[in-house]
């Protein structure tokens, strides 16, 4: 019989070489995903002011032009993080042991949603291809406030968009959208939590024990395939055909942009509304602002959509509807909108 010495090395690995191949896998996947291009972009940034232009910008004559059009660009722009984002919420739920992320993000309060919000830092993702992750933490019990602060923290506080929002647009931009970015975070995400229902949580130790005490015998590859297909097919079907119909819809979601709109706030508050039901990829809103505010959109209704175009958007709500209490996804929507109207009236007396 091994004595205890002769088993703990061996548990010890066992409980390790899983977190350490989802953290390998996830460095990998990000360098060649995000990292890498980022970098470049930022010098690109600095050099041009631009990062390109704006993915709204072809005046499509049909719906369906619109809408082919559109998801064209825009699945071209993210399909990389899209993937990444889908093998990522499956491993997270196969390869961290879950009593490891309910002492992280576990318990309903604020300290699981401000460490929910800082793990999201690193991805960089836009609301979309963060769904996948979020809707993996909520699959392993992670709070609602946890898991939200992740999924809105990825495209709000973008550490990549804020620097490419400061070159492009002014400091000014990007020191309102990190405030503002802070509030929306952890205030909507605890607002969310308590509209939640009320969350019965194992603790930490007894979910260790049950995980100890009847281990999954199957391989890797199966419990894997188990957690990869239910994500894929809940998140990535009514991801498309979403695109698809917002695409169709811009012919007349985003209106035409002349001076006379200015800082009109009969222009702010729909597009704070129609910022938080669009999509778009990471960082895209920099030049769809640009190209707006050229064409004589304000301060106020630029910055609102500077905050609520990336935040949220219809697909990313409705691949996270299992996850969620529609109430909540409500709720995150329309405290959305309305950080990103108080966002657009600060800004027009401050810039």
């Amino acid at each position: 019989m091994p004595t205890l010495t002769q088993v703990a090395p061996a548990r010890g690995w066992s409980l390790w070489w899983k977190p350490l191949l989802f953290l390998a896998v996830a460095a990998i996947g990000l360098y060649y995903v995000k990292w890498s291009p980022y970098y470049t972009k930022a010098f690109v940034a600095a050099d041009s002011h631009s990062i390109g232009g704006s993915i709204i910008n072809d005046n499509p004559a049909s719906p369906v032009a619109a809408a082919l059009a559109y998801a064209q660009v825009y699945f071209l722009a993210i399909w990389k993080a899209a993937v990444l984002a889908v093998i990522l919420g499956s491993l997270l739920q196969v390869l961290i042991p879950r009593d490891w992320l309910l002492r992280l993000f576990g318990r309903a309060g604020f300290a699981s949603t401000l460490r929910g919000g800082l793990f999201a830092l690193p991805g960089m993702m836009c609301s979309c291809c963060a769904a996948p992750v979020a809707a993996g933490m909520r699959r392993q019990n992670v709070s609602v406030g946890a898991a939200l602060a992740f999924w809105i923290a990825n495209p709000v506080l973008n550490p990549a968009t804020l620097v490419f929002m400061g070159f492009v647009l002014g400091w000014g931009f990007t020191a309102i959208r990190l405030v503002a970015g802070l509030v929306l975070v952890l205030g909507v995400s605890l607002v969310a939590q308590r509209v939640a229902r009320p969350e019965i949580l194992p603790e930490a130790a007894v979910e260790a024990v049950v995980d100890a005490s009847s281990p999954d015998q199957r391989s890797f590859m199966a419990r894997w395939g188990k957690t990869l297909w239910p994500l894929f097919w809940t998140t990535i079907p009514i991801y498309i055909l979403a695109v698809l119909l917002l695409g169709a819809a811009r012919v007349w979601l985003f209106p035409h942009v002349d001076g006379a709109m200015g800082n009109s706030l009969l222009w702010l508050v729909p597009l704070a509304i129609i910022g938080t039901l669009f999509v778009i990829p990471t960082a895209a809103e920099i030049p769809i602002v640009q190209t707006m505010m050229t064409l004589g959109l304000g301060t106020a209704p630029a910055v609102a959509l500077l905050m609520t175009l990336p935040s949220v958007s219809l697909p990313s709500l409705l691949m996270l509807r299992k996850e969620f209490d529609a109430k909540v996804l409500v709720t995150v929507a329309v405290l959305t909108m309305l950080v990103g109207v108080a966002s657009g009236l600060v800004a027009m007396l401050v810039l």
